[in-house]
């Protein structure tokens, strides 16, 4: 048992931290291991966003006040936003509250951040989650279709056109859906929104576009990944001899060659979450969405540095958290991998 220091102690937010981890030591394999190296990145992400908002220019008393401020009223608004303490109190103190919800709060506008992101989070959650399921239905379909016709018509067509959406940006692509899909055929909204639970016919209406928008550069790289496994597994041994023992094309493709092919869409599929939330800047822009880019990017004209802060910590909690989904998901695609690993754990405590 690890030995709890006086500092850790006083700290809340690194004996919660050092909690996390030594559980995560504990976890089976190979979930132990992903939760401990994503406990460091967190880590490491926290220091480099708590560091970018210390380093900044941004004077909380001086922005608040305005020029009319004296230099005593400077220092008891940087007091009251604890600004006067060594940095790394400040660190820890910040890093505590955040692992309990608490992400502070607005420079300009006192609102907690917690709160404006809980506001925001779920339009990026909600668009994303319906870019991810466009991808993996259009990309699949597109990947299978390709690799079944093997140099054929439809694999170069669907090559050429995949190589076509991975060159273009996806404010490009929303643009050209805009223009087209909302100015000359009047089908759907070009911008706006409408939570899920407030009307969900709605909110498909007005999310579609831009999860279309998104989801096409994702799409395109799991074809090319899935098609490229696929054609390699349809050589193997093992889908000769299923066809000679009678099974059919369609269930040797579908419960087994796609089961051992798709694991390099997945990883492809979990390397598009940042790439969505990057694109995001620039599509919730174009489509008015009230998501978590638009208030990072208010924030950051206003120099809200708490704001920043929040958002950078919560989009890097939620690329973490799909980089262990997709690890879960790569674990449950290869039984091989699993039996592998308990039979190595087991002769470890014999």
């Amino acid at each position: 048992m690890s030995a709890v220091t006086t500092a850790d102690v006083a700290d809340p937010g690194a004996l919660r931290l050092r909690s996390l981890l030594s559980g995560a030591r504990r976890a089976p394999k190979p979930l132990g291991r992903g939760l401990v190296t994503t406990g460091s990145v967190f880590l490491l992400s926290s220091v480099l966003t708590f560091g970018l908002g210390a380093l900044s220019s941004a004077n909380p008393g001086a922005a608040v006040l305005g020029d009319t401020a004296t230099p005593a009223d400077i220092a008891r608004m940087n007091h009251q936003f604890g600004l006067d303490r060594p940095l790394p109190v400040q660190f820890f103190s910040w890093l505590g509250h955040a692992l309990q919800g608490d992400l502070g709060r607005s420079w300009f506008t006192t609102v907690p951040v917690s709160q404006s992101i809980g506001q925001a989070l779920p339009v990026d959650l909600s668009v994303a989650g319906l870019a991810l399921l466009m991808a993996v239905v259009i990309g699949g379909a597109g990947g299978i279709a390709a690799a079944l016709s093997n140099g054929g018509r439809v694999d170069r067509g669907i090559t050429a056109v995949c190589a076509v959406l991975g060159t273009l940006p996806a404010f490009v692509i929303a643009i050209g859906l805009i223009a087209v899909v909302s100015v000359q055929l009047g089908l759907l909204p070009s911008g706006g929104y409408v939570p899920f639970g407030q009307d969900p016919g709605q909110w498909l209406r007005f999310s579609l576009l831009p999860a279309f928008a998104l989801s096409l550069e994702a799409a395109a790289g799991i074809a090319r990944q899935l098609r490229t496994s696929l054609v390699g597994a349809l050589r193997e041994n093992y889908v000769t001899g299923a066809s000679m023992r009678g099974l059919s094309e369609r269930r040797v493709l579908f419960g087994h060659v796609l089961r051992n092919a798709a694991g390099p869409a997945l990883t492809v599929l979990g390397m598009s979450v940042p790439m969505l939330i990057g694109g995001a800047v620039v599509t919730e822009r174009i489509f008015n969405l009230p998501g978590i880019a638009q208030l990072s990017l208010q924030a950051a004209q206003e120099h809200d540095v708490p704001v920043i802060q929040g958002t950078l910590l919560v989009t890097v909690a939620v690329v973490l958290i799909a980089n262990l989904a997709v690890n879960a998901g790569l674990t449950a695609l290869n039984p091989a991998g699993r039996r592998r690993q308990a039979a190595e754990s087991g002769g470890k405590s014999l």
